[in-house]
């Protein structure tokens, strides 16, 4: 197998590179932001720009980098375009700056949107160039620019301008372009299109002659676009040397007719269009595909059109196929050959009377039709409206091999796509792992097109939905297989042994040699299926290992996947590993395999099974794993073997590789998603189109669904009915009662519920009334009935004052339907959550609530707030293993509710036994649940019944308070109650008391009766599934727990009526999609009424790791945000109260209508300034450090040591001031500069008490949905802005702080970035450089915004913060010198280990003699610059080059004896570099 060569990475120019550029010039001169005096515009300026920069460099990425950059598009070409400059340069310099801008994933057709007016002319002029001859004006590598815009084009059907243009092209009109027989054939097919096809013919004729010819010419476009594609294919020769542009022309154009075919606005006409050119069966005999290294992308392109064409679905109406239905039509088609065939020709008359499925194998077809000359082959396709009619004595002029090819394609029988998935093997081999057409490297760029499926706005069907992500789901877990085998293998250096075999020169933890490898088990398939139903295989290896790695090895448990590998070295022993070249031919990787772990094997060749008992020691080094093999994957090798003679691939491994279990779930999920696609999906119908993309995008709104419910309890949702009325804007309160003392909550609301089939006519009066009617609220506060006399049974409330946003949210949600929630950072998303949780618990106490949630940290933090509300805890279940995380003593796991429930019987069961001796019953009644039911109704309701019927209101008699106290059965019960029970004040009052208690009685009762199945159900096991089968109603799970155990929790009949998704727009699409399923249909139909997502799609998506697969196919995409884009009603919360205004301005222009919480102008805490720095925010401006910015050790490991120093230098300051360190987070945009910030925190601070270490260190991906008072934000970025231009991560970033955010970058980098300019024009707008007030301690009382009464210090540079610290530092150290001499004195033993401290150090004593101590034990900058300055001094300006490293190596080191103990020569200080290793 040939290995790939390496692609290369795309450089990214630097900015004094961008400075020098001839097109950075330009646009200095015309249409920079930053320029004041712009000259006018000229169009030679377009011409020589494409001539010169564009066409010369062959479309150079660089080069349309800089310039789409540069703002080129937004602030010159379509600003100034009008069909009179319009000419081919400035048509193609607007095509690169649109494909760019996809290629950076960056919004591009803003531009167009602000100015429309032009737009249709150029898509006319679009349209033409595609159309025009190859060796004319228009070169193929500019057609094929022009097919990647018009691909963009019909992937962006939801901008409306788009939409307008494209339909044009893709309308039933378009049918014009069908051969005449065909079109009649599908008129005949369909007589309601040939309504619509006569009503076109009308109109057409009523056109004036010049617009009928311009929308003839638009309804042919794709015909004659596919016909002139054909001619080039045509063109390629079989073996002499090709242009690749000729190639790449082909590749463009197979992907963009994927794209029309796998969408259903662009299909539904367009798939007949595809089907009568024929285009498939000249691709594939084309001399392209034949060409192995140039038609390998084109074949595979081909492959996935092929399967789109036959996709299983109604073109016309849009509804999936079943298999019945397509084998319908596959019969239809044979028999209506096979008529032909006994009509006209003879000589296929054996064709005719045989069955079909003795005809419809593709070998049988050739054998009848391939004798038959091209003239009769002609007939029969034209018999069958396939070609168009032979004339008399005229010859056909297409090749037999076309024809035969023809009629054979057409009728052969196909595999149906659930048949082909279930045959797919789950893992990846090594014709897939390094297939860079399907998975490719890191260093994917974004300019070739790849077979890959893409995720767009629309589906076809949920088996498209599925299969798609079915794809990319496997394709981004076989790249991180991939990096892992690279990883382990090249660790473990196989090398050619001097006998030819392998030689291990190295090791790897993750991977051991293989001793013996058997297959021991090959299970006979099932009927109806040709592969294996299981294959078992015994792997032996030796643990010769550490100890720690040993248990992990023999730590393998069931379901784990492992990879078998085959390699076969080729170079001698000793040859050195290199990175940089292809993997496969440096280490002779031959084959790779699957497997999943069983388990380990004894002694005696059983597996041990993972249960409570210990596992047995086994003794020596050689262990024997069990493990099942892909049964697809082993009948496919099989096959090769005997049929081809291949060898066998299973008596060849000689490496098995384990992975981390975190990252290995992949089988799991691929599984979980085959097995969806083999059971009917059933979605609730009100979901079905939405989830697919189609129909109205509000449908699912709780305004528009028929079950909606008019009456509903708001609990402890309002504080008071002041908050409630404002919570309602626009609409008028009716309270039911109108004494004011009593208008306290909660409250039930009666909302006017409006059908959504109303007449649509009205007299003007009825519409008034209606509207007033519609805005009219019945507010009904009513009281919770007593719980009981002790304080525990008061309930728990909500004590947040929630905004009208928030509370149309939390109705929303209430009610049934799709509700989607953006919430901005710091808008309260948990708060409305747990709230509308709560809300649903109460009105509908027997509907069962899901939560999901993209990770643990979130769903603890969920739980945490849903305990402080009014919600029992026994209904409460969290699955998965992030509960060990939780913040509280409670255990919510399966087990840990399992216990809580038996603990809790012995409990209730105790108060039973208690009220039983009260009542002065005999007998057991607290033996069992069953008992205490007995004993309740015969002795506790007897005496309460009797009780009513004495105390209770009859007609003669009014009641006395006094009796209800005085004849009141459980007084003995009650007496360790706060007392008196009863207040005697009325008899209302006293009787709803009694009540009360009676309540508290039957809840204990009520809660045994529920536990009565523990006592039968013996096993833990049983009983955790009783617990979430039964009991749980509110039960919480990660997606990924979702995805991976489906299948256990629909065998146990888990149901639930609504799910609320926290984190939504963080979950990959098919992780949404798999909670929905968790159950099984009930007749037919989903039991799901409610889906509530909560997220923000202006922060951060789910990570994927590869490039291509985030880029390419949009797999970062989550459900939520197609929802979005799709235009599915949103409830957009709009009041945050986590940061100060100033700082929620830097990204509230993302949001519609983000304001602050009246909390944010009044608390101190964010009216108060940030003590020691005059600003609240400020962006930092860093030059070059020793020369150097951005350093890039590996690929996308980002560094850069001038802002990483900047940094923690501001860091110490801070703390040195009085900040917290846990106050004071750090973060940056890249991983390797997360790892050099820690680096230099270590050495620098991170053992010293005086200064400690920040909260965290990490990039902003890994900080979203925290937060912390004062930010600290490293750009790291000199030559490019990189991944921080997705806007998303700059909301991420800006949104983290409260209090203070310090943002350390390269300006003039930054501040060009068309995306970035809200946030930055705000930010450079305050002085670049850092503006500190160091005699300023914290916390200060000056106001935010205030001028200082301290002296302001400028600081310049890194250098300068550096050795401002450092004598800051020594300053501190001085004054507090009464510490630094009590510690001296303490006795050894309190000293750490590992500190060096000399003895001459411990004997001083005098002020004098410790402070110069103290100056040789501080590793000092240099003695030029030592001489003790106070922290207000400015150092030298013209310090040499050498001191200022010096400075920036050691100056921050400080790591004081009197802090620290801990001392460091000033050479080791200085010895040691701030880089990362």
């Amino acid at each position: 197998m040939a290995a790939p060569a390496q692609p290369k990475k795309i450089v990214a120019p630097t900015v004094s590179q961008i400075n020098a550029e001839f097109v950075t010039q330009l646009a200095c001169k015309y249409w920079a932001p930053h320029i004041k005096k712009k000259s006018p515009f000229d169009i030679k300026v377009i011409e020589e720009i494409y001539e010169k920069e564009i066409v010369k460099s062959r479309f150079a990425i660089r080069k349309i980098m800089l310039l789409e950059f540069s703002q080129y598009l937004e602030n010159y070409l379509w600003m100034n375009y009008s069909p009179e400059v319009s000419s081919k340069a400035y048509l193609m310099s607007i095509c690169c700056m649109v494909n760019e801008k996809f290629r950076e994933n960056v919004p591009a057709w803003e531009s167009f949107k602000k100015k429309p007016d032009h737009f249709p002319f150029f898509f006319k002029c679009i349209l033409k160039a595609a159309l025009a001859e190859t060796d004319g004006e228009f070169s193929l590598h500019e057609q094929t620019v022009l097919l990647l815009f018009l691909d963009h084009c019909f992937n962006s059907l939801e901008v409306d301008l788009i939409r307008s243009q494209v339909q044009q092209l893709i309308s039933l009109p378009m049918w014009m372009g069908l051969q005449p027989a065909r079109l009649e054939l599908e008129l005949k097919k369909t007589p309601k299109l040939r309504k619509f096809w006569n009503l076109i013919k009308k109109n057409d004729e009523k056109m004036d002659p010049e617009a009928r010819k311009q929308a003839y010419q638009e309804r042919r476009f794709l015909s004659q676009l596919i016909q002139k594609f054909i001619s080039v294919l045509k063109s390629i020769p079989l073996s002499e040397p090709v242009t690749m542009d000729k190639v790449h022309y082909c590749e463009r154009f197979i992907e963009l007719m994927i794209d029309l075919e796998a969408l259903l606005p662009t299909r539904r006409w367009f798939n007949t269009i595809l089907d009568d050119s024929h285009l498939l069966v000249h691709c594939y005999l084309s001399s392209l595909v034949r060409r192995e290294e140039d038609g390998h992308l084109f074949s595979q392109l081909l492959d996935m059109l092929k399967f789109y064409t036959g996709f299983e679905i109604n073109d016309q109406t849009g509804n999936a196929l079943t298999e019945n239905e397509m084998t319908t039509i596959h019969y239809d088609r044979i028999t209506s050959l096979q008529r032909a065939a006994f009509a006209h020709f003879p000589e296929l008359y054996d064709f005719a009377l045989s069955n079909v499925a003795e005809v419809d194998a593709r070998d049988s077809l050739v054998k009848f039709f391939g004798p038959l000359s091209s003239n009769t082959l002609h007939q029969v396709a034209s018999y069958l409206c396939l070609l168009p009619t032979l004339p008399e004595n005229e010859d056909t002029t297409f090749d037999k091999e076309f024809l035969l090819e023809l009629l054979v394609s057409r009728h052969e029988r196909r595999i149906s796509q659930i048949q082909q998935l279930n045959q797919m093997p789950l893992y990846p081999t090594e014709k897939i792992i390094w297939d860079e057409n399907i998975v490719p490297t890191e260093y994917y760029s974004g300019e070739g097109c790849l077979a890959l499926p893409k995720l767009n706005l629309q589906f076809l069907t949920l088996h498209d939905y599925l299969l798609r992500n079915f794809n990319l789901f496997r394709l981004e877990s076989t790249y991180e297989i991939r990096q892992d085998i690279e990883d382990s293998v090249s660790r473990m250096k196989p090398w050619q042994s001097e006998y030819g075999g392998v030689v291990f020169g190295g090791w790897a933890r993750m991977a051991q040699p293989i001793v013996a490898f058997t297959v021991v088990e090959v299970a006979k398939p099932n009927i109806g299926e040709n592969w294996p139903t299981r294959v078992r295989a015994d792997v032996t290896i030796n643990l010769n290992v550490r100890d720690h790695i040993k248990d992990e090895w023999e730590g393998l448990r069931k379901h784990d996947v492992c990879f078998l590998i085959t390699v076969r070295p080729t170079k001698p022993y000793g040859t050195k590993f290199d990175r940089r070249r292809p993997f496969i031919e440096q280490v002779g990787l031959v084959y790779v395999r699957g497997c999943e772990i069983q388990g380990m094997l004894d002694d005696k060749g059983r597996v041990i099974e993972d249960g409570p008992e210990p596992r047995p020691n086994l003794r020596g080094e050689s262990r024997t794993f069990r493990v099942f093999l892909d049964p697809n994957q082993y009948q496919q090798d099989m096959t090769n073997t005997i049929q081809n003679g291949a060898e066998d691939v299973y008596d060849t491994f000689n490496v098995i590789m384990r992975r981390k279990p975190k990252e290995n779930n992949f089988k799991a999920v691929l599984e979980t998603i085959r097995n969806l696609m083999n059971t009917d999906c059933v979605v609730p119908d009100w979901l079905h189109d939405i989830i697919l993309g189609y129909g109205d995008p509000s449908s699912a709104h709780y305004s528009k669904m028929p079950n909606q419910i008019a009456t509903l309890d708001f609990n402890d949702t309002f504080l008071s009915i002041d908050h409630l009325k404002a919570s309602f804007p626009g609409h008028s309160v009716k309270v039911t009662v109108n004494d004011p003392a009593l208008q306290i909550p909660p409250f039930r609301i009666t909302f006017p519920v409006r059908s959504g089939k109303g007449k649509k006519r009205k007299d003007a009066a009825g519409e008034e009334d209606d509207t007033e009617e519609a805005k009219t609220l019945i507010v009904e506060p009513h009281v919770i009935p007593n719980r009981g006399p002790y304080p525990y049974n008061q309930p728990k409330r909500n004590t947040i004052q929630f905004t009208h946003t928030q509370i149309e949210a939390i109705r929303a949600g209430m009610q049934p339907g799709l509700t989607m929630v953006v919430g901005p950072p710091g808008t309260g998303k948990t708060d409305v959550a747990v709230q509308i949780i709560s809300n649903i618990y109460h009105n509908f106490p027997e509907q069962r609530t899901l939560i999901v949630t993209h990770s643990n940290q979130a769903l603890n933090q969920l739980f945490e707030k849903i305990m402080a509300l009014d919600i029992d805890e026994r209904h409460l279940l969290r699955l998965g293993h992030g509960e060990e995380e939780l913040e509280t003593e409670k255990d919510f796991s399966r087990y840990g509710r399992v216990n809580y429930v038996l603990a809790r019987r012995i409990e209730l069961l105790e108060e039973v036994k208690r009220l039983q001796k009260s009542l002065g019953v005999p007998g057991d009644a607290s033996y069992t649940c069953e008992t205490a039911g007995y004993f309740f109704l015969y002795q506790v309701m007897s005496r309460w019944e009797e009780y009513i019927s004495r105390v209770k209101a009859t007609g003669s008699t009014s009641p006395d308070a006094a009796e209800v106290a005085t004849l009141f059965p459980f007084h003995e019960y009650f007496a360790n109650a706060p007392q008196p029970i009863f207040k005697g004040r009325s008899y209302e009052e006293d009787m709803e008391i009694a009540e009360g208690c009676f309540r508290h009685i039957k809840k204990i009762f009520t809660q045994l009766e529920e536990f009565r199945a523990s006592e039968l159900l013996r096993s833990g096991l049983d009983r955790s599934k009783y617990l979430l089968v039964k009991e749980a109603k509110i039960i919480a799970m990660t997606c990924t727990h979702a995805a991976l155990k489906r299948h256990d929790l629909v065998k146990l009949g888990f149901k639930y009526d609504n799910i609320l998704m926290e984190e939504a727009a963080q979950i990959l699409e098919i992780e949404t999609f798999i909670p929905l399923l968790l159950q099984n249909p009930q007749d037919g139909f989903s039991r799901l009424k409610r889906w509530i997502m909560i997220g923000d799609h202006h922060q951060l998506p789910p990570v994927i790791k590869n490039m291509a697969f985030q880029k390419y196919s949009n797999m970062e995409q989550s459900l939520f945000t197609r929802f979005v884009r799709i235009g599915v009603p949103t409830v957009d919360l709009d009041a945050q109260g986590r940061a100060r205004a100033s700082l929620c301005n830097l990204y509230n222009w993302r949001y519609k209508n983000l304001g602050n919480l009246p909390h944010v102008q009044l608390l101190p805490e964010f009216s108060t300034a940030n003590a020691g720095l005059l600003y609240d925010f400020q962006l930092i401006n860093v030059e070059d450090f020793q020369g150097v910015g951005e350093s890039e050790p590996n690929p996308y490991f980002y560094q850069n040591l001038g802002e990483a120093e900047y940094v923690v230098a501001l860091f110490m300051y801070m703390c040195l001031l009085g900040y917290p360190a846990d106050k004071i987070s750090i973060l940056t945009t890249y991983n390797g500069q997360k790892h050099l910030i820690r680096d230099i925190i270590n050495r620098r601070c991170g053992n010293n008490p005086l200064i400690g270490r920040p909260n965290k260190v990490t990039t902003v991906d890994r900080f979203q949905g925290q937060q912390n008072d004062y930010i600290l934000l490293s750009l790291v970025r000199t030559r490019a802005v990189g991944h921080l231009r997705d806007v998303r991560r700059l909301v991420v970033a800006m949104s983290r702080a409260r209090l203070g955010l310090y943002i350390f970058a390269r300006v003039s980098l930054f501040q060009n970035c068309f995306e970035l300019t809200p946030a930055f024009s705000q930010l450079t707008a305050r002085p670049l450089h850092l503006h500190i007030i160091p005699t300023e301690p914290f916390p200060t009382s000056r106001k935010n915004g205030e001028r200082p009464p301290h002296e302001v210090q400028v600081i310049k540079n890194m250098p300068q913060m550096a050795n401002f610290v450092y004598n800051m530092y020594m300053h501190l150290i001085q004054t507090t010198h009464h510490y630094h001499q009590t510690f001296l004195q303490l006795p050894p033993a309190m000293v750490e280990e590992g500190e060096e401290i000399q003895s001459q150090e411990t004997e001083m004593e005098t002020e004098d003699e410790a402070t110069s101590a103290q100056a040789n034990l501080v590793p000092s900058p240099t003695d030029a610059i030592m001489t003790q300055e106070t922290p207000g001094s400015q150092p030298e300006a013209d310090c040499e080059m050498e001191e200022i490293s010096a400075l920036c190596d050691v100056a921050t080191a400080a790591k004081p004896v009197a802090a620290a103990a801990e001392a460091a020569s000033p050479q080791e200080a200085a010895s040691v570099p701030a880089e990362t290793k």
